[in-house]
C-alpha cells in the first residue's frame, strides 16, 4: 500500500511539474538605441533569469544609434543562457541588426525589413575603416554564434562584400522579411506575439512585459547630447564664481551638483571609469583648497581645473568607444562649448544681475556713508587739534593720553619719546595722527 501510494506522489509531482506554467519576459527595443537602453536591457535579462524564464522575447523597431550602446545589448544578450527571441514588428537597422543577430532566433512580421550597418556620424556621413573594420567582426562574429550566415552579416555593413543573388558591391545589404527567411537570417514569419509563442511551443506562458523604471529614465535623459552639454556648463560655471568670489556659496555647490550627476549617469553607463571620477574628485579637492586655504590663484587651482576637464573629456569619449578623429573632435566641440556658454553666463549675471529687484535683496545695493549716519566704529573725528601727552614710546605708533582718556596713535615722525607733548593733527577711520609740540614745557602724566 505504501508502495502505491508513493508512485501515486512522483506520478503527481510530474505531472504537476510538466503543467507548469512558463515564464515569457518582454523587452522592448524601439526609437534610438542609445547607452542609457543598455542598463534596461541588462535588468530585463537579470530579471528573467532570477524567474526561470523559459525565453526572453526583445521587440525590435529601430532605425539604429550608438554603436557602444548596441556592443553592450548584445553582450548583455549573449551572455544569458535563456532562448532569446528578436521579434522584428517593423525595422532592424543599422545597429538594430547587430541586436537582432545576436539572439538566438529571429522572427519577422511580413513587410519589415534589417540590414544597413554601415557605421556613420551624427550627419550621416560613413565613419573611418577603424569603425567599418570593428562593424564587421562584430558582425560577423553575432553571426557566426548564432549559426547564420556571415557573409550576409558583414555584408550589411561593407557594400564591398559580394553575396551572390542579392546585391552587387555598390550596395548595403538590407533584406526584406521574405530575403531575409529565404537566406536563413530569419527564423520564421509571424504577424503578433501569440503567433511567436506558438510558433516556439510556448503557448499558454505567462507574459512578463518589462517597462523602463524610472531610475533607467532618470540616466537616459541625463545622457542626452543637451542635457550632459548643459550640465557641464553649470559644472564650469559654479567652478568659476568660486574661483572670482571669496568662499563658498551656492553657484560652486550648483556646480558640484551638475558635475556629480554627469559624472553618475557616465559610470553607470560604462562611459566613466573609477579613473576619471578619481581624476574629478582629485580636482575638486585642489580647487576647494585653493579657494579657503591657498591664498590667491596659482598651481592648484590650474591643475584642479585641468583634472576636472580631463576628466570630463574622457568620459565623453568613453571607454569602450573605437576612437577615431570625429570622437575627440566632438568631445572637444561639446566641452569647449560648455566652458563658453559658462562664461558667458557669468559675465551676464555680473552685468545685469545686479540692477534686478530680486538680487537686491540679497546684496547691499547702497553704500552706507557717513554722512547718512552710518558708522562701522565709533568717530574720532572731534580729537583734531586736542593736544595730549605719548604714555609710550611712539615707534611711530603707541599709546597717547588726549583729554584724560587712552588713545591708540600714530605720528607723523618715524620716533617719539615717551612723555613727549604731541597735538592730534588727522583722524583717518580709526587711525589718528600726532605730531611732537617742541616746548620747553613738560607735561607728565602724574
Amino acid at each position: 500500500m505504501n508502495l502505491v501510494i508513493k508512485i501515486s506522489l512522483i506520478v503527481f509531482l510530474l505531472a504537476s511539474l510538466s503543467f507548469a506554467q512558463k515564464n515569457v519576459y518582454i523587452g522592448v527595443i524601439e526609437e534610438e538605441i542609445d547607452l542609457g537602453l543598455a542598463p534596461y536591457v541588462k535588468r530585463v535579462v537579470s530579471d528573467a533569469e532570477k524567474n526561470n524564464a523559459e525565453a526572453i522575447i526583445f521587440k525590435i523597431n529601430t532605425f539604429g544609434g550608438r554603436v557602444d550602446a548596441a556592443t553592450q545589448i548584445k553582450d548583455a544578450i549573449i551572455s544569458t543562457k535563456i532562448l532569446t527571441i528578436a521579434f522584428i514588428n517593423n525595422r532592424a537597422i543599422s545597429a538594430g541588426s547587430l541586436i537582432a543577430l545576436s539572439c538566438n532566433k529571429i522572427t519577422m512580421v511580413p513587410g519589415s525589413s534589417i540590414g544597413a550597418t554601415t557605421v556613420v556620424d551624427q550627419s550621416g556621413h560613413k565613419q573611418s575603416e577603424k569603425y567599418q573594420s570593428y562593424m564587421r567582426s562584430e558582425m560577423r562574429a553575432t553571426a557566426e554564434r548564432n549559426g547564420r550566415r556571415t557573409d550576409i552579416a558583414e555584408g550589411m555593413v561593407d557594400e564591398r562584400v559580394v553575396v551572390p543573388g542579392i546585391v552587387d558591391s555598390t550596395q548595403l545589404i538590407t533584406l526584406t522579411s521574405e530575403e531575409a527567411l529565404k537566406y536563413g537570417i530569419a527564423d520564421t514569419l509571424i504577424n503578433n506575439i501569440d503567433e511567436l509563442l506558438a510558433a516556439f511551443h510556448l503557448d499558454g506562458s505567462e507574459i512578463h512585459q518589462v517597462d523602463q523604471n524610472w531610475a533607467e529614465g532618470v540616466v537616459r535623459f541625463l545622457n542626452n547630447g543637451i542635457v550632459s552639454s548643459i550640465l557641464i556648463m553649470i559644472g564650469f560655471f559654479g567652478i568659476l564664481a568660486e574661483i572670482k568670489s571669496p568662499g563658498w556659496g551656492v553657484p560652486g555647490t550648483a556646480g558640484l551638483i551638475a558635475l556629480a550627476l554627469f559624472f553618475g549617469s557616465s559610470y553607470i553607463l560604462e562611459l566613466a571609469s573609477a579613473i576619471e571620477i578619481i581624476m574629478f574628485v582629485l580636482g575638486v579637492i585642489l580647487i576647494l583648497l585653493e579657494v579657503f586655504v591657498i591664498p590667491g590663484f596659482g598651481i592648484a587651482g590650474v591643475g584642479g581645473i585641468i583634472l576636472i576637464i580631463a576628466s570630463l573629456f574622457l568620459s565623453l569619449i568613453g571607454s569602450n568607444q573605437v576612437l577615431d578623429f570625429e570622437g575627440v573632435s566632438t568631445a572637444i566641440i561639446q566641452l569647449a562649448a560648455a566652458l563658453s556658454g559658462a562664461i558667458i553666463l557669468l559675465f551676464m549675471l555680473a552685468k545685469f544681475l545686479p540692477k534686478t529687484n530680486i538680487f537686491q535683496k540679497f546684496v547691499l545695493s547702497e553704500a552706507e556713508k557717513s554722512n547718512k549716519g552710518f558708522s562701522s566704529h565709533r568717530t574720532q573725528k572731534s580729537l583734531v587739534g586736542a593736544k595730549g601727552v605719548a604714555l609710550t614710546t611712539l615707534r611711530p605708533s603707541g599709546t597717547a593720553e588726549i583729554n584724560g582718556k587712552k588713545v591708540d596713535v600714530v605720528t607723523e615722525s618715524e620716533y617719539l619719546e615717551r612723555g613727549s607733548k604731541i597735538e592730534v593733527i588727522g583722524v583717518e577711520g580709526i587711525k589718528v595722527l600726532v605730531k611732537e609740540i617742541r616746548s620747553d614745557e613738560k607735561i607728565t602724566n602724574e
